[in-house]
């Protein structure tokens, strides 16, 4: 019954910015912590940010961090991810993903994922 709809992705310049939206449906939002995975080509999903249940903890991967911002509205079911001074190597498929015990940077951990949002950086 839960569902995750990711919007915001598309193709974008490096060094430009671009945001990331995940609206959940069918559970109760603020329920869950969130977080963000990717995936490229040919490699193996990885972490990109998670986020508590309130908001108030943010943890982000080593390779993105002090460039994106996770954010949420459980107002609006909704989590961001704010992506500025994107690099190629950003691009990816950008998952969205639920999980309803407590904020996990561990894609295995996850209960429930989004269909995928495309970002690709051109040089």
């Amino acid at each position: 019954q839960v569902q995750l709809v990711e919007s915001g992705g598309g193709l974008m310049q490096a060094g430009g910015s671009l945001r990331l939206s995940c609206a959940m449906s069918g559970r109760t939002f603020s329920s869950y912590a969130m977080g963000w995975f990717r995936q490229a080509p040919g490699k193996e999903r990885e972490f990109v940010a998670a986020i508590s249940t309130s908001g108030g903890t943010t943890y982000y991967a080593d390779s993105v961090k002090g460039r994106f911002t996770i954010s949420r509205d459980n107002a609006k079911n909704t989590v961001y991810l704010q992506m500025n001074s994107l690099k190629p190597e950003d691009t990816a498929v950008y998952y969205c993903a639920a999980n309803r015990a407590r904020l996990s940077v561990m894609a295995r951990e996850q209960d429930y994922w989004g269909q995928g949002t495309q970002v690709t950086v051109s040089s």
